[in-house]
């Protein structure tokens, strides 16, 4: 049968037309099968880190620590805790050894199938399983001890990972320390040279 100028014209259309549904499909797909991350850049005075977050695995988590950032609430605070060949913590004291207060604890997320292992941060918390709120840390090394169930049955919710900067991470975990003597009493692992959170903000991919 042989079409008309008209015909032919409908039927390119329509096949544009359904191309055009099937790629929208496939890539509603797509879009739905890429991580959900996001990132945040945390400036040291000894250089910069990025991490990503996984908001898909750690949602919670994720949330509460992204609305520190947004706040500012990092910036000016230390790492005020670092242990070689273990993990560096932050996000809680300023350098001179003066606590801030953080907002409410959130709910232990260590289930989500993430593990401590070098490059990762996950939330410090007390022996209460839900007690975390600010303070994170950084693993130097693989942590097997502080995944799921470990040490204490509920483990340590890891959220996210060192994407760049591990270099300075590394760094920080060199770093020599000494007992600080702060208005709550003594912290041990205190680094000697402070090494101050400038600022942590979110980045734009």
């Amino acid at each position: 049968m042989k079409l008309n100028r008209k015909t032919f014209l409908t039927v390119f259309v329509l096949i544009l037309f359904s191309g055009s549904i099937i790629f929208s499909v496939v890539s509603l797909f797509m879009d739905n099968n890429e991580p959900k991350s996001v990132y945040v850049i945390m400036e040291t005075n000894i250089g910069e880190i990025e991490v990503e977050l996984y908001n898909d695995l750690a949602p919670v988590t994720v949330e509460n620590f992204v609305g520190y950032v947004e706040e500012g609430f990092f910036d000016g605070l230390c790492f005020h805790r670092v242990i070689p060949e273990f993990m560096i913590q932050g996000g809680g004291f300023y350098p001179n050894g003066t606590y801030k207060t953080p907002y409410d604890p959130i709910t232990l997320e260590s289930r989500n199938g993430q593990k401590n292992v070098r490059g990762s941060i996950a939330m410090a918390r007390s022996s209460n399983p839900d007690s975390a709120t600010s303070q994170f840390f950084i693993n130097t090394v693989d942590n097997d001890a502080l995944n799921y169930p470990n040490p204490d049955g509920y483990g340590y919710t890891v959220f996210g990972k060192v994407s760049k900067g591990m270099d300075v991470v590394d760094l920080i975990g060199l770093a020599a320390t000494d007992d600080k003597e702060t208005p709550y009493g003594v912290m041990n692992n205190w680094p000697v040279t402070e090494i101050i959170i400038e600022r942590v903000y979110m980045k734009d991919k």
